[in-house]
């Protein structure tokens, strides 16, 4: 009788002693590394919080500007032409996109993601693009396409472009001028497709003006220095927060990229870190995403499960490009890391032959 008695003592400290180290043993820690501000904050609700939850893993929020030369943590959330270069350099790990799981409605990874959310190195979450806004009053007829914005005649006034990079505004000449999508970089690679680009933007003349930071082009529409403007996507949304009239949008042949993420090379925790690739890349997580931020998901199975912003109340789809994707456009990071230094030497000397009219802000 005291052997059975000692003998359940002893099993119920073990089992004591067992739950008081489950319950108070420092969790595995796994670092997200991605950006200030709101992003980074929808990124920590809706993907780290729960993936910590339910994996038991303590996951650690860490800052970063986006320069490669010290890449820190586990994961790391890049804008789509850093992670190419990463990659390129060997700073990142392979990722295979088959081991993602299918979405939850049962669509494979494959299928549901939309055309260039995979690279060697990465997996797409987030889609940002862009987009082209307009005077909601400054027409008789509201433009509706991209060779809108180049038709001078039928919509007269300034159009406004950002000066600093031929990227963006060489593909939109090109796709208004009539080459077919997936024409667009092969014709640019060349000194006749370039030279077709820059006369298209030539042919806007006095009407074309300029900006140098993505926050101008709102005002610029709003204050009548332009009629037109291209715009990022999230510039409609920080516009209709401010209040007043919101600027009309072109989605038409909106041009896309991402925010992918990223592992290290050479990272220690890269099992736990690939595992929560997969799980903030699902439906639920991108959609959790969506919900406070205007970036669309990255995979289509999630674009319903988008709902309002949890703290305003606003319906984020309609600021969504993955809600207006018919004839989005998806930049090639690639080709620009690869072309880019020539094309950009090309587009300052363009620059230079511009009149000061062209030129003034």
């Amino acid at each position: 009788m005291l052997r059975n008695i000692l003998i359940v003592l002893v099993a119920g400290a073990a089992a004591g002693f067992a739950i008081f180290y489950w319950t108070t043993r420092p969790l595995p820690i796994l670092t997200v590394t991605s950006w200030a501000g709101a992003y980074g904050r929808a990124q920590a609700v809706a993907q780290m919080r729960p993936y910590a939850s339910a994996h038991h893993v303590d996951v650690h929020l860490a800052q970063w500007d986006g320069d490669l030369s010290g890449l820190k943590g586990d994961v790391i959330d890049f804008e789509l032409p850093g992670a190419v270069e990463a990659c390129h350099r060997g700073l990142l790990e392979k990722i295979d996109a088959a081991d993602l799981p299918p979405g939850d409605d049962g669509v494979p990874a494959q299928k549901d993601f939309v055309p260039g959310a995979f690279g060697p190195c990465w997996i797409g979450g987030i889609v940002y693009s862009q987009v082209i806004l307009y005077a909601p009053h400054g027409f008789a007829a509201a433009p509706r396409t991209l060779a809108d914005f180049f038709d001078t005649s039928r919509y007269p006034g300034k159009r406004a472009l950002k000066r600093g990079s031929g990227k963006y505004n060489l593909e939109m000449a090109l796709l208004a001028d009539g080459v077919a999508p997936g024409d667009v970089y092969a014709t640019l690679a060349t000194a006749p497709g370039l030279a077709r680009a820059l006369h298209k933007l030539d042919c806007l003349g006095p009407d074309l003006v300029w900006y140098t930071a993505d926050s101008e082009a709102p005002n610029l529409i709003r204050s009548g220095g332009a009629f037109l403007a291209t715009a990022l996507n999230g510039q409609i949304y920080d516009a209709a927060q401010k209040g007043g009239a919101t600027p009309g949008v072109i989605w038409d042949r909106q041009l896309y990229e991402f925010d992918v993420f990223g592992v290290p090379a050479g990272d220690a925790n890269k099992v736990k870190a690939l595992d929560y690739i997969r799980f903030a890349t699902g439906t639920k997580a991108l959609a959790g995403v969506a919900s406070w931020v205007p970036y669309g998901p990255a995979r289509r199975s999630a674009w319903p499960q988008v709902g309002k912003n949890p703290e305003l109340g606003i319906e984020m789809n309609p600021f969504l490009p993955t809600a207006h994707f018919g004839t989005a456009f998806a930049v090639d990071d690639e080709w620009w890391r690869v072309h880019g230094a020539r094309i950009e030497a090309a587009w300052q000397t363009w620059l230079a032959t511009l009149t000061p009219a062209n030129l003034a802000h």
